[in-house]
């Protein structure tokens, strides 16, 4: 039996600091038709979560006006014109908003089968992350074997997903961190070359070893102009995050003479059918990976439910190395 209420995270006052997170009673969703409603048992942090609480990232029309963009637990109801899950599969989902929460109703579309060998804490880690990476480097970078990539904020979520899908495409992988130690963990996940960019400048090293072809930047600022410069002929640069400032001044001769491309993406507001398409990509190229052990969720912390503002708040540090998950089972 699904019980007519559920606890959820909600921000009190609509937008705030960490500690503004509270748990409240709302009404459990239904699965409509298309939908699948899933009994969650864990729940993704993601950076996009913390701009939303801080009123900056508000859900696209439509979505839960709760957090939530990655859940992984049981199919609880299916919806009218679903096929192809029963109640009780263990599933993934990629949401626009709602997985903080105990129960979560999304387009059957979205939703991936729980990689053999995963529990639901490291599932939770997979879909925000693994759609935006695709999307992004091998989609609109079109990474190819034998290429350089190089990410920025290696040891994020995104960073160590980012290295970890790289190599098991078989590019060479360049790793940027601010710190010795995220170099050294950047290493560890695979990467080829590691760069303290506290110690180190970034362009200096990229070139030295070669170039790249690639680069996934979640900075932004002047970290655009200054990965330009690392860029081979026809290299690709990708923003998908601007945590280093919105405005960059870059020399477009830099482009023209290189034959460069400049670009980026947001998944959130992609249509339904966008990820749809992409869920179905993901799902034949990296679950492959995930089940071979190419690629890894790296669990940073675990946080319940119910401290879901300590989660966001040790984001917030970043000190972490992987992903922060919110357990909402049982405590």
């Amino acid at each position: 039996m699904i019980a007519q209420t559920m606890t959820a995270i909600a921000v009190d006052g609509g937008k705030g600091p960490a500690e503004a997170l509270k748990t409240v009673q709302i009404d459990t969703p239904r699965a409509g038709a298309g939908q699948i409603l899933i009994q969650v048992e864990a729940a993704g942090v993601n950076r996009p979560d913390l701009m939303q609480r801080q009123g900056v990232y508000p859900p696209p029309p439509g979505a839960p006006s709760t957090l939530g963009l990655e859940v992984a637990g049981r199919v609880a109801r299916v919806g009218g014109g679903v096929g192809r899950w029963h109640e009780g599969d263990a599933v993934v989902a990629l949401l626009g908003g709602g997985g903080y929460a105990q129960y979560a109703a999304v387009d059957a579309r979205h939703v991936l089968p729980l990689p053999r060998g995963l529990d639901a804490i490291h599932g939770a880690a997979l879909p925000e992350t693994v759609f935006t990476v695709f999307a992004n480097v091998f989609e609109a970078g079109k990474l190819a074997a034998g290429e350089t990539f190089m990410v920025h904020g290696a040891t994020s979520g995104i960073g160590v997903a980012a290295i970890q899908m790289a190599k098991a495409a078989g590019a060479r992988v360049i790793a940027t961190g601010r710190g010795a130690d995220k170099a050294a963990a950047a290493l560890r996940l695979g990467a080829d070359l590691a760069i303290d960019t506290t110690a180190q400048d970034f362009v200096e090293a990229a070139k030295a070893d070669g170039g790249v072809d690639v680069i996934l930047d979640m900075v932004g600022g002047e970290f655009v102009a200054r990965g330009l410069e690392t860029l081979r002929p026809k290299g690709r640069l990708v923003m998908i995050a601007v945590q280093g400032g919105v405005k960059a001044q870059v020399n477009l001769l830099t482009i023209l003479q290189k034959q460069l491309v400049l670009t980026g993406s947001t998944l959130r507001p992609r249509s339904a059918d966008d990820k749809a398409k992409l869920a179905a990509a993901v799902e034949a190229t990296v679950w492959p990976w995930v089940e071979a052990g190419a690629l890894s969720p790296i669990i940073d912390r675990v946080f319940p439910l119910s401290r879901a503002g300590e989660a966001h708040a040790w984001l917030e540090t970043g000190g972490h190395v992987g992903k922060v998950v919110l357990s909402v089972g049982p405590e």
